[in-house]
């Protein structure tokens, strides 16, 4: 199988991380394509009309895409699941999937109102509303986010959302919050995090 990918993305970063930890990595030839949304990626587009990474290209099937659907898909191949197969655990390790990618899909807002944007076209207003969901959310997770028990798909999810966030320096997650960061410090420790590093700039 290939994986369409970007050194500097963390929605494909949490496919590959998940593949480390689902023992699928080896099965997976990884391809770095560059995307942005102000340029069209060819390559990314004849497989996603979305024009966005990660995609999986498998060989007896259709290209899967996003993220989500590729961690799912890769689950199904792995000996051992990584999502709880039921009850609150369920519910509560795609809650964490899901805030996961709401930091990632506000931080990328963030970064587009207070940096990537030209100037003058900038919206404070706009920023200011996304660093509240973040920090609000980094909150929560100090405050109410079960971290214990075994590696499951809201772990992976969360972990590559906040590395991303520290990467790209945006509000800090680690100020004032202990739990949450000697959690996230353990897990940046996992061989499938060392293994699949952030790097590179955004090119538009």
């Amino acid at each position: 199988m290939q994986l369409l990918y970007q050194t500097h993305s963390p929605y494909a970063r949490k496919a590959l991380v998940f593949a480390h930890e689902a023992g699928l990595a080896v099965r997976l030839q990884v391809i770095h394509q560059e995307t942005s949304p102000t340029q069209k990626n060819a390559t990314v587009f004849a497989q996603n009309p979305l024009g966005k990474v990660p995609v999986l290209l498998r060989e007896d099937g259709d290209a899967i895409f996003d993220s989500d659907v590729i961690c799912a898909y890769l689950d199904s191949l792995a000996e051992r699941s990584l999502y709880p197969a039921g009850g609150e655990e369920k519910w509560a390790a795609l809650r964490l999937q899901a805030l996961a990618q709401g930091l990632c899909d506000s931080g990328i807002a963030l970064r587009w109102e207070r940096t990537r944007r030209p100037e003058a076209l900038r919206y404070e207003p706009l920023a200011q509303g996304h660093e509240l969901k973040l920090r609000t959310t980094y909150d929560w997770l100090e405050d109410q986010a079960d971290f214990s028990g075994e590696v499951h798909i809201g772990h992976i999810a969360l972990a590559t959302a906040l590395d991303w966030l520290a990467f790209r320096e945006l509000p800090d997650f680690r100020e004032g919050r202990p739990r949450l960061e000697k959690w996230f410090a353990g897990f940046a420790e996992r061989p499938s995090m060392k293994a699949t590093p952030l790097s590179g700039e955004t090119q538009d």
